[in-house]
């Protein structure tokens, strides 16, 4: 019996953020009852998609069981909770399911007591917020809609619906971030105690608004008072000693949670688990290959209303391009690589490609596991970039 992760791609924004290359829109609310039906269809009718499309699930996936279900986008919780509803029973008349984890991103402003209660009685048991900082400050230069107010808003009401898993993003490195303010952030997420935690770095991509800006040396949307790679590091640093002190176990370069919290669904991706993904834009990954849906959100569900799935960056996954994957993805995690299974699963000698790291201390050998050096998380995608030379 093959478990599997759904992802469900919701690419609508109340408004785009000024560090956000994502391909998500801000549209009308008239387009997510389509956008909905499309999703819906391509769950149902998947098998003969993909068969069309020349993706050949293995089969393994005839009794497939989803037990993990991830609503990402964009901004999910802007959906009408009937329309989550919809999706939900879509996959559960195609998949069967055991104590499937079922995450909704969702922004604190858009938490309302009726939604919340809906969303439970969906099936929905965990929240992901995009909290990203308690300082309004930060918030208005990224041009979040909510604010720190909404957060404290937010949390009660999701408890009161009978939500018990509830993470929080922050970012590292917004635009007038200050050691003092990341500090009072990191203070208030721990007071607030969420069961899991994600902190990220900012990206600075040029696709974003926030990233011509840098480019061209302006200072719209705070682009010049964005804290320097060394000032991120220490901020990094900083969350990371906190949240061990406020009871988080870190099971991933970028997460936290309490025990029995980190996020299943997320694992799948890291241990290279599979998942199907629904929706513009969403990426699916059975074991033997890799495939995405078009990004447009229209072009998808004019494809899916004519009985065509858009997928494109189909592609097999090779035995060299696994075994990277297995080294990349299993340094993130803290648990480390067990370098005995990857060499038996693999045929080949990998520890080697190590020396050279372990040689400057970028990562850690204890019997069969080798990890990235603790003090060296904050600058992982370096080690990544010389363990793939």
């Amino acid at each position: 019996m093959t478990r599997v992760g759904i992802y469900i791609q919701v690419p609508f924004c109340q408004t785009k953020c000024t560090y956000c290359n994502f391909h998500t829109g801000v549209v009308s609310s008239a387009r997510f009852a389509p956008y909905v039906s499309a999703v819906c269809a391509e769950i149902e009718k998947h098998r003969d998609f993909y068969a069309n499309a020349g993706v050949e699930l293995p089969a393994t996936f005839v009794d497939a069981v989803a037990d993990t279900v991830y609503f990402g986008g964009g901004t999910p919780s802007l959906l009408d909770p009937v329309h989550l509803q919809r999706m939900l029973d879509a996959i559960r008349r195609r998949f069967a399911s055991v104590s499937a984890e079922v995450t909704l991103e969702a922004d604190p402003e858009t938490v309302e007591a009726a939604k919340a209660a809906a969303w439970v009685r969906a099936g929905i048991n965990r929240v992901s917020f995009g909290v990203q900082s308690f300082s309004d400050a930060e918030l208005k230069a990224t041009g979040r809609m909510h604010r720190r107010a909404d957060i404290y808003r937010a949390v009660p009401i999701l408890r009161d619906a009978g939500i018990r898993n509830i993470s929080f993003d922050l970012i590292a490195g917004l635009p007038g971030q200050t050691r003092e303010s990341w500090r009072a952030s990191l203070d208030e997420l721990s007071a607030l105690s969420p069961e899991h935690v994600s902190i990220y770095l900012l990206e600075v991509d040029e696709g974003s608004r926030l990233g011509a800006e840098v480019l061209r040396g302006g200072a719209k949307y705070g682009a010049s008072t964005i804290p320097s790679d060394d000032d991120m590091a220490e901020f990094y640093e900083t969350a990371c000693v906190l949240l061990q002190r406020a009871g988080y176990h870190h099971y991933e370069i970028s997460n936290w949670g309490k025990q029995g919290f980190e996020s299943r669904h997320n694992l799948k991706y890291w241990r290279r688990e599979p998942y199907l993904g629904f929706g513009a834009g969403a990426h699916s990954f059975s074991g033997t290959q890799r495939w995405a849906n078009a990004h447009d959100a229209a072009a998808y569900v004019g494809a899916i209303e004519s009985g065509r799935l858009p997928a494109e960056q189909l592609e097999a996954v090779t035995p060299e391009s696994a075994l990277e994957e297995e080294l990349f993805l299993g340094l993130r995690q803290l648990d480390g690589i067990d370098v005995g299974r990857i060499e038996r699963q693999y045929g080949v000698a990998v520890a080697p490609r190590f020396d050279r790291l372990m040689s400057a201390g970028m990562v850690e050998r204890n019997g069969n596991v080798m990890r990235l050096a603790s003090n060296k998380l904050s600058v992982a995608n370096e080690v990544f970039v010389e363990l793939m030379r």
